[in-house]
């Protein structure tokens, strides 16, 4: 297995020789509007993409699915929406169904419980994307765990908060690879809408035999928890060891 993260929540899944992109937000550094109700007020991505736009098209000719843990543009942009072609079959939340439809894709493909696909097992699991009113206004949020053939288990926990629903997760499927949305997004008022440093310390206490990786940080300006603040709060708790942060444009292989 192999995963290509570009930035952020995005990157590209190798398993069994099948390619799958993961939560594609695709614009140019600066291309959008700053998340509203912040003190940081850059533009986002604050950050370019690891890849230039010839090394980017190559990339997506080589996908055969994409798949959406929900559709924040931070997870799922215009950019995506204008580069990915409209028969790709895009594997998602059923909320979100609506929205690739009205986009022009043919090929959306809404998982209620689970489904297979190019003998990969998809099974949608819960979260919380923050709490009381905050969560509330985050709406609808997903994750998934992916099963193959000689493949470890992977979770993608989405953009959740540590909660029962990925309490419930971790025990019931016993994944090998965890990639969590870190960063502990934050408005100015509310609690964090994704996890914070101790956040991916409980998966990892949750889950010891398995390895995580740790993403959603340094590019979207309500991000606060940065890759060095997690690094040194995983070194402190005895956690280092268990946990990848990659940098833009880094191949993991499992």
């Amino acid at each position: 297995m192999q995963i290509h993260f570009l930035r952020h929540a995005t990157f590209i899944l190798n398993m069994r020789g099948v390619r799958l992109l993961v939560d594609p937000m695709l614009s140019p550094a600066e291309a959008m509007e700053p998340v509203q109700n912040v003190a940081n007020q850059k533009r986002i991505p604050m950050v370019e993409l690891p890849v230039r736009e010839a090394e980017l098209t190559g990339l997506l000719r080589q996908i055969a699915g994409v798949l959406v843990t929900h559709t924040h543009r931070d997870h799922w942009d215009t950019r995506a929406a204008e580069l990915l072609p409209k028969d790709i079959p895009i594997l998602c939340q059923p909320e979100d169904e609506a929205r690739f439809r009205g986009n022009g894709f043919t090929g959306v493909i809404p998982i209620q419980q689970e489904h297979t696909w190019q003998g990969i097992r998809l099974q949608r699991t819960g979260g919380q994307h923050g709490t009381g009113e905050i969560g509330q206004k985050m709406g609808p949020v997903s994750g998934f765990v992916l099963r193959a053939e000689d493949e470890p288990v992977l979770y993608i926990t989405g953009d959740t908060i540590w909660c029962s629903e990925v309490v419930n997760t971790l025990q019931r499927h016993t994944p090998g690879l965890i990639v969590v949305n870190a960063g502990a997004a934050a408005f100015l008022t509310g609690g964090p809408v994704t996890m914070t440093a101790e956040d991916v310390a409980q998966v990892c206490r949750a889950c010891p035999s398995a390895r995580v990786i740790a993403i959603h940080m340094e590019v979207i300006n309500h991000c606060g928890l940065t890759r060095d603040g997690l690094r040194r709060h995983l070194a402190q708790e005895g956690l280092a060891e268990q946990v990848f942060i990659p940098s833009d444009g880094a191949m993991l292989t499992f």
